[in-house]
């Protein structure tokens, strides 16, 4: 290990904290025989001069609102991670090491937020954490615009990433990375383990670009260290990148994937398996590590971390000092600091007449959505969101609230391009920052596009708002690439993610006040573009998932229609005109599976009476996952195939969403 001008006992020290920190992860691997080794052995020195000399963390408090995040993209290397919150004193005990990639433990396979602490994202997908930490840096930029005052920068810190190869190969990199350097994020510090090796083998199979210059070109500053053991070539890259003030920093790291295990060192061997225990002896003896005990560290290596630790705890020290000047000197700052802080503050909706006032009249629920988002922003100012451009078309616009931009980062009108991927991966770092509540918004058929990040918010629990316009097939001229089918199916299908697809204005404003009241669950809003009617008997009743929006006499009711979003027109429709033949059936509204799933028992049988069989299923969406709604004797009209390019009315009837079909098929699950 070198350091300059630093030849006696800390050189010594630094070096067992980083061999230390290499072992660990060895050990760690090789005792679950599981994992990826080859990663922490290489990036063991950058991370401990980040960690130790120049990140602001507090491990006695780690979620410290003005600490430096640390996001690692390249989520295989968690036994890295999990060794620095070990030595750093996190809470990880050497037992947790020892459980690495057990049933229940606290050191999974990849990071998990919200499982282990000091984790600030879960990462495993390869570049998702990068497009996280552009959208902590976001959150950042923008609290501290709104925030700061002078001499009381109360928000001012970085956002670190470590990632790979893999992770700069993956398109949402480029997609977040091309933002962020519009943005000019300086708070943000991206670091490139550039070992040139992936499973397959060397990087030069498919990846030979400069990545350095495709990051100039994206308006970053690059670095790069020539020899990633040499922690003064470290320090003095991430001294450099954080002077920079008007770009966002690419530190390119040169290392050996598997360092300090010849056999291994260099080869794809060492990515994602167990050294094996003699290479795992041969390890120790290269790194001159005494003790060939696994997971033994010397007192020593742990008093040095304890050291620092304490330098980390006066950092917060004296931010908290300063923030009780804050706090006499600005008041009402103060006051909104809290507002932006608190949770579970948009309960009162339930009772606000304005909220919920709607007009009678027909109109698209995406044009709905938009009223409630511009009724919302002077309620929650920490609200802020954006689309893949098309803030007009998805009506997600908060008028007279300012762009968010290089220029100006009070704004809170985020404009993302046409960057889907990456916009909901920074929707996700926007909540995992604190602070804020956002949402994103595109076309309803380009959540294939988000699917990937709002997986991710669903594992970690973050209630990021999803606006899909555009719902069905009443797109219509766009064609069947513009018409969602089996995106509804998609999205339901996920654990901990609610759909809701709203059939006229007050079930919209239900749908809003269960996205703003979600705290562990992403919401997505499925809304239309064309004008729905309204219905009398809507409203708070959709808070339910699913409700009788058009009752029959219950004494005679024969059968049950269910449908969603634009669909409830047609049931309601066909309902009169089965009335005509003596055919009584109830209409129920059914904006989300989801939430209708979490009521009681007695609740959805009042809904569903299991005795009435005869049912009809009314979406124009694919028909998966409506089975369990109509079962064996019902039926369903929805889409079996892709749409087709014309008007909307006329693809309707094409498809069969029109009153006659709906009628006859009552009629032949009735066996009339």
């Amino acid at each position: 290990m070198k350091r300059k001008g630093n030849k006696g006992k800390m050189g010594k020290i630094e070096e067992s904290c980083v061999n230390a920190l290499r072992i660990l992860s060895a050990d760690q691997v090789e005792k679950a025989q599981s994992g990826h080794p080859g990663m922490p052995l290489g990036s063991a020195p950058a991370v401990y001069e980040l960690w130790a000399k120049h990140m602001r963390h507090n491990p006695k408090n780690p979620e410290w609102v003005n600490r430096d995040r640390f996001v690692l993209s390249a989520g295989h290397g968690s036994a890295l991670l999990y060794s620095l919150l070990h030595l750093f004193g996190y809470g990880l005990t050497i037992d947790d090491l020892k459980n690495f990639r057990q049933d229940g433990s606290l050191t999974p396979g990849h990071p998990e937020y919200g499982h282990t602490m000091g984790v600030e994202a879960t990462t495993g997908p390869l570049g998702a954490g990068m497009a996280m930490a552009v959208g902590m840096a976001i959150a950042e930029a923008h609290l501290g615009a709104i925030f700061n005052k002078p001499q009381f920068p109360i928000v001012d810190h970085y956002t670190y990433v470590l990632g790979g190869d893999g992770c700069l190969m993956e398109g949402i990199s480029s997609e977040a990375f091309s933002l962020a350097g519009t943005l000019g994020l300086s708070k943000l510090i991206v670091l490139y383990d550039s070992n040139s090796i992936t499973i397959e083998g060397s990087t030069n199979l498919a990846f030979t670009e400069d990545v350095c210059k495709r990051m100039e070109a994206f308006g970053f500053q690059t670095i790069t260290i020539e020899d990633g053991t040499n922690l003064d070539q470290i320090s003095q890259a991430l001294i450099a990148a954080k002077a920079e003030k008007d770009k966002p920093s690419f530190i390119k790291i040169n290392t050996e994937i598997g360092y300090g295990c010849p056999p291994k060192q260099g080869t794809p061997s060492v990515h994602g398996a167990p050294l094996g225990a003699e290479n795992i002896k041969i390890l120790r003896q290269t790194l001159g590590w005494a003790d060939f005990e696994a997971f033994k560290i010397p007192a020593a290596v742990y008093q040095h971390y304890q050291d620092i630790t304490q330098i980390k705890v006066k950092e917060e020290e004296a931010w908290a000092e300063m923030f009780q000047s804050y706090k006499k000197l600005y008041p009402e700052a103060a006051k909104q600091w809290e507002v932006y802080h608190q949770k579970g503050n948009a309960k009162s909706l339930l009772h606000d007449e304005q909220f919920w006032a709607c007009e009678n009249k027909p109109d698209a629920t995406r044009n709905i959505s938009g009223r409630c988002i511009n009724y919302l922003k002077d309620i929650f100012p920490n609200l802020i969101g954006g689309s893949a451009d098309l803030g007009s078309s998805n009506k997600s616009v908060m008028k007279d609230s300012g762009d968010f931009s290089a220029i100006e980062y009070k704004g809170r009108n985020l404009h993302f391009g046409v960057r889907e991927l990456a916009m909901a991966g920074i929707g996700n770092g926007i909540l995992l920052h604190g602070g804020l509540r956002a949402y994103v918004a595109t076309f309803f058929v380009f959540s294939d596009y988000i699917k990937p990040m709002a997986r991710l918010a669903a594992i970690m629990q973050l209630p990021l708002i999803y606006i899909l316009t555009h719902d069905s097939i009443g797109v219509g001229e766009d064609g069947a690439t513009h018409e969602p089918i089996e995106q509804l199916a998609m999205l339901r299908a996920m654990p901990n993610f609610t759909v809701f697809r709203p059939a006229d204005a007050a079930e919209t404003v239900a749908g809003w006040y269960c996205a703003m009241n979600s705290e562990k669950t992403p919401f997505a809003l499925v809304l239309t573009r064309q004008n729905l009617p309204q219905y009398a008997g809507s409203g708070k009743k959709a808070l339910a998932g699913a409700y009788i929006i058009d009752q029959t006499d219950q004494k005679k009711l024969d059968g049950i229609l269910i449908a969603s979003g634009s669909e409830v027109a047609l049931a309601v429709a066909a309902k009169k005109e089965l009335a005509k033949e003596n055919i009584a059936v109830n209409v129920v509204s059914m904006p989300s599976m989801e939430l209708f799933e979490q009521q009681s028992l007695e609740y959805k049988e009042s809904v569903l009476p299991a005795h009435i069989r005869s049912r009809v299923a009314i979406e124009a969406g694919s028909d998966f996952g409506w089975g369990k709604y109509v079962g064996l004797d019902g039926a369903v009209i929805t889409m079996h195939e892709f749409g087709a390019s014309a008007p909307a009315n006329i693809l309707f009837e094409k498809y069969g969403f029109m009153v006659e079909n709906v009628t006859e098929t009552m009629k032949k699950v009735l066996g009339k």
